[in-house]
């Protein structure tokens, strides 16, 4: 496996490949691995003749830079994960490499008709606008086949689904395929994030309250309006000392317009666990 810091090594390492008509996956990253992303990396490895994976802390996607500060960065123990599990290069470039002062000065803008409006959108403003400058970067600078998103980060990927497909209209990614890969849970049932590393023992025994409310709003929604789901939801989660509910919202799997029944819904919850802002979503 090579690790990779600049972009002008990048791009000689995957037009070699584009050379060789060898298929390549991608799975971008933030590091601080765990097994969400093993589980993405598996399939890139399983389903492509090359992989990159990136490891990069994107700047342009924090609006609380405190929490930039925080983000944990563990690249040497992200390369000894990924060298085991066979992937073939890691693009882990520095913030200077790959945006120019400019770029990290000035915001970056895309017209996501709407679905940046409303859920992280409405309380990160302006946060899917450097997610999308980055993860465009990557699809230009690697070319990849096809790329590999978690459903953790549930509105993310409709945006970069978004993203793709009004690119497609004009050719920019060629032929990329977004590939979805469900939520990747520890036994006791809390979705795995690089944010879970900043919990002590007592606040992950409280997070566990999250996903153990919304498997049970499954059942709830058997008897219950959307309305009342919602509001019980947060509720629940609020009455567990400890942890406090930014937004839970009941959308539609594609559009994340609000909707008036279950039968494509999805529910997405951001919690706070004392400082550590936690995400989640069950589908109904």
């Amino acid at each position: 496996m090579q690790i990779i810091t600049t972009k002008q090594e990048l791009l000689r390492q995957v037009e070699a490949c584009k050379r060789k008509n060898l298929t390549i996956g991608l799975v971008p990253t933030m590091g601080a691995l765990h097994a969400g992303h093993a589980s993405l990396v598996r399939r890139s490895v399983s389903e492509n003749e090359v992989c990159f994976v990136s490891v990069f802390v994107n700047p342009t996607q924090f609006n609380n830079k405190e929490d930039l500060v925080k983000y944990p960065r563990t690249l040497e123990a992200d390369a000894d994960l990924l060298a085991s599990m066979g992937v073939h290069y890691v693009f882990a470039p520095t913030p200077e490499e790959m945006y120019t002062v400019e770029e990290m000065r000035t915001s970056f803008t895309f017209d996501f008709d709407g679905l940046d409006r409303v859920m992280e959108g409405k309380m990160r403003p302006g946060h899917f606008n450097g997610v999308v400058q980055v993860v465009s970067r990557l699809f230009y600078l690697i070319r990849p086949d096809r790329a590999y998103f978690g459903e953790k980060d549930y509105q993310q990927l409709a945006i970069i689904h978004y993203m793709v497909e009004r690119s497609e209209l004009c050719g920019t990614f060629g032929d990329l395929k977004i590939q979805d890969c469900p939520i990747v849970r520890d036994t006791n049932g809390l979705a795995l994030s690089s944010r879970n590393q900043r919990l002590n023992e007592q606040e992950k025994e409280r997070a566990l309250g999250i996903s153990r409310t919304l498997f049970a709003s499954l059942e709830w929604a058997k008897t219950m309006s959307v309305a009342e789901v919602q509001q019980r939801v947060i509720d629940t989660i609020n009455s567990i000392a400890g942890l406090e509910v930014e937004y839970y919202e009941i959308v539609d799997q594609s559009t994340l317009l609000p909707v008036s029944d279950f039968s494509h819904a999805i529910g997405c919850v951001t919690v706070y666990c004392g400082p550590v802002r936690l995400i989640d979503n069950i589908k109904y």
